[in-house]
């Protein structure tokens, strides 16, 4: 219970991550401020309400990314920030309204929220491998990823790449503002975040492997690093808590292709209906590592990507988007 007497912000607190974050937050004994869009909305409310703790020590504040000053309530009087809150879409009609501007403008109002009071001693900013792996370098298995790597931007622009490209633009922004602030930061870069759902309504990240079983008569052709939502929840409050915490950390349990998490869903539900070829007849894109060093000492034992696919079925399935 290291959180006892303690208050912390997690903003869009209704969230994939976020809710995983706040529950954990809950647990520790902390005193949780979470921002959401719309707090009169129970399909952003409602799961976190009844976590438990949350009578007691949950405080819900309405927040909107676009709007300068909206996260001074929430950030007042808290000793760290989590900031999580940013879009997480694959498919925009308008990428710079969509995602670079809530991206990129809302890390700036939160870190210029958290530049107001003194009460905060560290951030924590939920950033993304797609801030890291796009550096227009080959990936190939030898290739090792570190924390090193940063997206290459005008690849990403060029490739219309808009989510990695809205990651590494907020990132950047978050490291030249609180170098220039002297805030403390630190920066969780998670691959494909999957595993159970605490939240009602269906994220990015579990969609990805819903829409390989939800009748698809293809798989993708692509390899990406995948990470348990519990493990990079506690890494987030690891990285807060750890005063040594600093810099960037990757979090990836390992990287595979679409072909392998197919393998992994047919052992363990026979009963699926699962593609059986490849979106395209090119070669399968090759995996590649990337380094645990650095993580092991937030986090030191990953959820296998098996049991994480496997958590994310039950969870699908106990939501009903598996029929």
């Amino acid at each position: 219970m290291s959180g006892e007497g303690k208050t912390v912000c997690v903003t869009g607190g209704s969230g994939y991550i976020a809710s995983w974050i706040v529950k954990l937050l809950l647990q520790r004994g902390y005193t949780v401020k979470a921002s959401v869009r719309d707090p009169s909305d129970p399909k952003k409310t409602e799961h976190l309400i009844s976590l438990d703790g949350a009578k007691e020590r949950l405080h819900l504040f309405k927040a909107n990314l676009l709007e300068e000053g909206s996260f001074d309530a929430a950030v007042d009087g808290c000793v760290g920030v989590f900031h999580t809150a940013s879009p997480c879409t694959h498919s925009v009609k308008d990428p710079q309204a969509e995602l670079i501007d809530p991206a990129l403008k809302g890390t700036l109002n939160v870190l210029g929220s958290c530049g107001k009071y003194s009460s905060v001693k560290r951030v924590v900013l939920t950033s993304s491998a797609a801030a890291v792996v796009y550096a227009g370098r080959p990936l190939t298995p030898e290739v090792v990823v570190d924390e090193s790597w940063f997206s290459d931007q005008e690849l990403c622009e060029r490739n219309k790449l808009w989510y990695p490209l809205s990651k590494s633009l907020a990132e950047d922004a978050a490291w030249n503002f609180v170098k220039e602030k002297g805030i403390d930061m630190v920066a969780i870069n998670p691959a494909m975040v999957i595993g159970p759902l605490l939240q009602p309504t269906l994220n990015a990240s579990a969609a990805a492997i819903l829409n390989v079983i939800n009748g698809s008569t293809t798989f993708p052709n692509s390899s990406i690093g995948w990470v348990n939502v519990k493990d990079v929840a506690d890494a987030h409050v690891q990285a807060f808590e750890i005063p040594s915490a600093n810099g960037r950390y990757c979090l990836v349990e390992s990287v595979a292709h679409y072909s392998q998490l197919v393998k992994i869903l047919h052992e363990l539900f026979p009963d699926l209906q699962l593609p059986e070829k490849c979106e395209d007849d090119k070669p399968f894109m090759p995996t590649y590592q990337v380094s645990q060093e650095k993580a092991k000492t937030l986090r030191a034992d990953f959820i296998p990507l098996k049991q994480s696919i496997k958590e994310t079925v039950e969870s699908l399935k106990k939501n009903l988007f598996i029929q």
